[in-house]
């Protein structure tokens, strides 16, 4: 009988495992799927993802502060949802995503043109590019930085700027520039664009040969895009006012040109899923909270903060009830275990956390990282309100690419990982 009793309790805690993986499961594919064109500017993509979101705080009863949950800001966004075409030569074809990105901030472009080379090193020696300068009208400046091991991490972002500074430089007279690196394809979005074309090449191809670029990308840049947060809340049993935030971006990169497109699984639809994990859960009778929790998916954070950035302008309650916050990011892998930014803070709490985590033995590891102004997390934190942003170590490599998809996020530690911060948002 006692084996038979043992069987039923490990039966049925499987099933509550899979039932929250299934559910989160459900939410991130839906979240990555071409229908919400990488929750982006594109197709109203973002608007797509955050109704979806919305609709799961309604199925699980979060009150609303706003009507349909929405909070509407507007901020100003360059998009390229058209024809994306790159050629070298009239006969190197190079696919976008793949063998290159071009700049999010880039403005329309169509044509071929002749091409000039220089060396990344050489945009440190004003000689050498002032001379490579005086001949670059209506041309695609070339820039070899295939091998940067040798260039120190303080010139490597000196050059960065540099070739930033002359994407949008009036007076450079350049068509276009062309970065051909041999490091990983990074993707971001962007609130402005520029005079000229920017792109990035992971291919290695002998530049020296190369004296012709094709080119044809179509962009439009949003004054004042219309967007939002989504905003729900679950009444606790306490009296008292204080309460708990819990909060993700739901927001991506969107596409890049008509058929390449960024799904944004592990950033942040991971974090999502568990939003709306932690959501489903406290709107169950017997797990009421004790605080009043507060369930925020940002908007527009890969814009730059914006959502939360309105948010801490324009809260739905005062800052001041603010007892705790726990902001999620990259949620989705967690075999190393996770990091806690603030952590070093809050030790009182970090240390609380490893406790539970040490006594039910659910994550590898959880380490402390200081401050750090990279996610939603921050404008809460600059206004003092004592926050911790978590991100899930180990697992897959993509970021901010056309890999960081539904189908390679295993979610191996994600229940462990949920049952964690249910602990800790009891002990808050």
């Amino acid at each position: 009988m006692k084996n038979f009793l043992t069987l039923l309790l490990l039966l049925h805690f499987s099933t509550i495992s899979l039932g929250q993986l299934s559910y989160a499961q459900k939410n991130i594919k839906h979240l990555c799927s071409e229908e919400m064109k990488g929750r982006g500017y594109v197709s109203n993509g973002e608007l797509k993802a955050a109704k979806y979101i919305a609709k799961e705080f309604k199925k699980h009863n979060l009150l609303a502060y706003h009507k349909n949950y929405l909070q509407y800001f507007r901020t100003s966004v360059n998009t390229i949802p058209a024809t994306l075409k790159l050629t070298l030569n009239n006969q190197i074809k190079l696919t976008p995503g793949v063998d290159f990105l071009i700049d999010a901030s880039s403005p329309s472009i169509k044509g071929a043109f002749e091409t000039i080379l220089i060396r990344e090193i050489d945009l440190l020696n004003k000689t050498k590019i002032k001379k490579v300068l005086k001949n670059t009208e209506n041309k695609f400046l070339l820039i070899d930085a295939y091998d940067s091991s040798f260039i120190s991490k303080q010139n490597q972002i000196l050059v960065n700027k540099i070739i930033r500074s002359l994407s949008y430089d009036p007076n450079f007279k350049v068509k276009g520039i062309i970065v051909f690196s041999n490091k990983k394809l990074t993707w971001n979005a962007s609130t402005m664009q520029n005079s000229k074309a920017l792109l990035t090449i992971n291919k290695i191809i002998d530049l020296k040969k190369i004296s012709i670029v094709t080119i044809e990308s179509k962009s439009f840049f949003y004054k004042n895009y219309q967007t939002q947060n989504v905003i729900g809340r679950i009444k606790g049993t306490s009296k008292t006012d204080s309460l708990i935030v819990l909060s993700a971006h739901y927001d991506h990169l969107g596409i890049m040109g008509k058929k390449t497109f960024f799904p944004g699984a592990n950033d942040n639809a991971s974090g999502i899923a568990m939003l709306l994990e932690l959501a489903k859960y406290y709107s169950i009778k017997k797990n009421k909270p004790k605080y009043d929790i507060l369930f925020i998916a940002f908007g527009a954070e890969e814009l730059g903060l914006i959502g939360s950035s309105y948010f801490v302008k324009h809260p739905v309650t005062p800052l001041l009830r603010i007892k705790f916050m726990l902001n999620f990011d990259l949620a989705g892998t967690g075999e190393e275990g996770i990091k806690v930014v603030n952590g070093t803070q809050f030790k009182t709490k970090f240390q609380q956390l490893k406790i539970l985590n040490r006594n039910h033995k659910l994550l590898k590891t959880i380490t402390a990282r200081a401050p750090s102004c990279n996610s939603d997390h921050c404008c809460f934190y600059e206004l003092n309100v004592p926050v911790f942003y978590i991100y899930t170590l180990g697992g897959i490599k993509a970021y901010h690419d056309i890999y960081d998809k539904y189908e390679t996020l295993t979610l191996s530690n994600f229940n462990n990982y949920s049952q964690l911060m249910k602990l800790f948002i009891n002990k808050l």
